[in-house]
Parts: C-alpha cells; sequence; structure tokens
C-alpha cells in the first residue's frame, strides 16, 4: 500500500534525518497498513466430502430452470461406472420420518402435491385429488398413489451415496426441497423401480424436460455421479425442452 507523503516526513533525498515526530508517523502508518491487509484477506472455502450437508426445509422446488442451465449442471457431473449394490438396503435410508403435526414425510407429500386434501386425525389423508405426471393421470384416492424418489434410493447408492452417512442419506430419502419426492401412479411408480433415465423414462413424453430437470438437479446438489448411458439418455431429454 502506497503511503501519502505528509509534512511530518523529511526527505532523505536532502540528506536530512527524519524527525521524531515524523518516525512516530513512519511507524503509526506502517502499524496501519499490517491491519488494513490483515483485515482485508479472504478466507478460501474448501469444497466438502459428497453429500448433503445441510437439512431440508420447505417445499419441493420442481424443475431446473432453463434447459441450457441444466445442460451445463449435467456437464459438470462426474461421468462413472454404476458401483456395486453391495451392502444396500432400503433401511439405511431411513423414511418416512416425522414432518411435524402428527404427519410423516408420505403424508406431507401427498398433502403438498394434492388438491382438496382432506385429512382426518393422525394425519391421515382420506381424500383429494392429484396429478401422476410421469402418466399424465389425475387419481382421486390417496390408496392408489405412490410417493417416488426422483432419484431412487438404489440408484443414489450405485452413483456415491454409498459412501455417506446414515444421517446424510436419510436426507436425501426425506428430502421436501430438492425437486426429489413426488405423488405419482402406482404403476408409473412401480414400473420405474430404482432405474435411471437410460432404461426407464416416464410414458408422458411431455414431461420428459421437466424430469431430467429434475433428475439433474437432484444429482447435482448431492453430487452423485451419472453414467454415461445416463448421461445421454438425460441429454436426450432435455433436448426436448421448448
Amino acid at each position: 500500500m502506497a503511503i501519502p507523503a505528509t509534512g511530518a516526513l523529511i526527505q532523505h533525498s536532502r540528506g536530512v534525518r527524519p524527525s521524531r515526530n515524523g518516525k512516530a508517523v513512519l511507524l503509526s502508518l506502517a502499524l496501519a497498513a499490517v491491519l488494513t491487509g490483515a483485515g482485508s484477506c479472504e478466507v478460501s472455502s474448501t469444497p466438502g466430502s459428497a453429500g448433503p450437508t445441510t437439512a431440508p426445509t420447505g417445499g419441493a422446488t420442481t424443475g431446473g430452470g432453463t434447459s441450457g442451465n441444466a445442460g451445463a449442471a449435467l456437464d459438470s457431473l462426474t461421468v462413472a461406472s454404476a458401483g456395486s449394490m453391495s451392502g444396500y438396503s432400503r433401511e439405511k435410508f431411513t423414511h418416512w420420518i416425522s414432518q411435524g403435526n402428527g404427519c410423516d414425510t408420505r403424508d406431507a407429500v401427498l398433502k403438498r402435491d394434492g388438491k382438496n386434501v382432506k385429512v382426518a386425525d393422525g394425519c391421515k389423508i382420506t381424500s383429494g385429488s392429484w396429478y401422476s405426471p410421469y402418466d399424465d393421470k389425475t387419481l382421486t384416492n390417496p390408496q392408489d398413489l405412490d410417493i417416488d424418489h426422483m432419484v431412487p434410493l438404489a440408484a443414489g447408492w450405485r452413483s456415491g451415496a454409498n459412501k455417506w452417512t446414515d444421517e446424510q442419506r436419510k436426507q436425501f430419502a426425506n428430502d421436501m426441497t430438492r425437486p426429489q419426492l413426488f405423488a405419482v401412479s402406482l404403476q408409473s411408480n412401480r414400473a420405474k423401480g430404482d432405474q435411471d433415465p437410460s432404461t426407464w423414462k416416464p410414458p408422458n413424453r411431455a414431461y420428459w424436460c421437466t424430469y431430467a430437470q429434475d433428475w439433474v438437479t437432484v444429482k447435482s446438489f448431492y453430487k452423485l455421479t451419472v453414467t454415461q448411458a445416463e448421461k445421454t439418455a438425460l441429454a436426450d431429454m432435455l433436448a426436448t425442452c421448448k
């Protein structure tokens, strides 16, 4: 940092020694420079380990933005072969957890995704209307619905969740903040199983764009890998975005 000229400093070029006041000013200015520099230092952030770091809150955000943004996010994902299913168990992804007021995550998703939802004691969902975007169906019986994990638990395990803590897996299984949980028809959820988009896509092609955006959003947030076939399929689905 340049030190501004002051009348208290005596120029050495004139062969004159600095006065006592000049020495004091020099020391004060030097100290100020050190303190200013220390206060302006920036601490660089270090990327954490793979997996979520914060607890989910609020409602789901559906869709990963524009196809361009989702495409860029897809390109940033690590491509790797599918991992082993060794050691996998759904019980390692604790669900459904309490969401308050006597409701668990399944109840909360049904309430969020439905219209005119009626709830009895104990948060029992008795009726309502739900749109299943995977197969373009409207359902009125809650027993005809499943709660789908956009990125299935087993698919998460194969792409990095096997290395997470139990708490991180619980967040993934109950995440209502990212577009990870949806009320869909039993038939579409059972048909999907634990498949990624390279082997299963929603029958409703009009939903392919949103489905791919949501898949990429979840995988990006949780730092999960994709296979090359999965990436290709997602790129094809994003190409349907208008």
